[in-house]
């Protein structure tokens, strides 16, 4: 327990309010690390204190888009975790601006306060070459982030999944009210990964036990097209809509028309569409030279039927009701 231990040294979250940052904070937080969450609202992170001691875990305003808030929040830290991203471009949140220069600000101020780690989160399908602008922002900022501080460790997950994910929650919604369920490159592979398993991966990191200047891919024990994730979500909610087949070209013009609609709204953007087009699992490559889960101490990463169930059953037809009814 937290209680038992000795509160070791200090840990800077950028983005530890998001949902990977809430479970991240809680793993640091049960090594003992002080932890403070760097995040552009700090008063809405009351949420995270609980997750520790009294004192262990405090909030502070920063914003990657202002690199003097950044020295700020890592005056005295011995390690930085980046988890600042977005999924969809909104004002000054651009992909530019929060995935290359915030991440370079954040790596830059690590290494000029001579922080002992760095890990910085980003994604499978980080790609210069990538159709899309949030794979290639991603890629843009693994490299300026290696640049400013070569011993630095990437994490790249698959799709998270966790009770608070945007990916199950988002299509078990759509299941609930529309009639058919647009099926945009069903063949596409995933590899999704639960929260805690990347928030223990990036814990160990942030310990020392990852190799320096490595990048590793974090995926959990299945790969399923998209067309199954989708077939599980309705089965586990309870509902049986019939599938509309979308070409991508029409998905991209359903993407733009609905552009002006809050991101809630949205049922995905025309990046995310660019997206489904590749596979997102972990590369042949990393399985081979052991950069994975399994490499960062996870050696039974958890299944998505032994998680993804339970939260889904508030899209029930009777949400959680079904349950007590057996």
């Amino acid at each position: 327990m937290t209680s038992e231990l000795a509160l070791r040294g200090l840990v800077t979250v950028f983005g530890g309010s998001g949902f990977v940052g809430r479970h991240t904070v809680r793993a640091l937080a049960r090594r003992g690390w002080r932890i403070r969450v760097a995040c552009r609202r700090p008063d809405l992170a009351g949420h995270l204190q609980p997750m520790g001691r009294v004192g262990q875990i405090h909030a502070v305003q920063a914003n990657v888009r202002n690199p003097d808030s950044v020295r700020r929040a890592v005056e005295g830290a011995d390690a930085v975790v980046n988890l600042a991203a977005i999924l969809a471009p909104s004002g000054q949140q651009t992909f530019q601006a929060v995935h290359v220069g915030g991440a370079r600000a954040v790596a830059r101020a690590a290494a000029d306060i001579s922080a002992t780690h760095l890990v910085h989160v980003s994604a499978i399908g980080a790609d210069l070459k990538a159709g899309g602008h949030y794979g290639r922002t991603k890629a843009e900022g693994e490299r300026a982030v290696l640049e400013a501080f070569p011993h630095a460790v990437i994490v790249r997950p698959s799709i998270v999944f966790g009770p608070e994910d945007d990916f199950f929650n988002r299509f078990a919604a759509m299941a609930r009210i529309a009639p058919v369920m647009p099926l945009i490159g069903g063949r596409t592979k995933f590899q999704p990964v639960y929260v805690g398993d990347v928030a223990a991966a990036i814990a160990t990191a942030c310990d020392g036990q990852a190799a320096p200047g490595t990048t590793y891919e974090l995926g959990g024990p299945e790969i399923l097209s998209f067309r199954k994730l989708l077939d599980r979500t309705q089965t586990w909610t309870g509902r049986d809509r019939p599938y509309l087949p979308m070409p991508f070209w029409l998905a991209s013009l359903g993407a733009l028309l609905t552009s002006p609609l809050p991101a809630g709204l949205r049922p995905l953007t025309q990046d995310q569409v660019r997206m489904l087009r590749r596979d997102n699992v972990v590369s042949e490559a990393a399985e081979r030279e052991g950069r994975t889960l399994q490499a960062l101490d996870i050696d039974t990463p958890h299944a998505i039927e032994s998680v993804v169930p339970k939260y889904l059953e508030q899209f029930k037809p009777k949400g959680q009701y079904s349950h007590y009814r057996g």
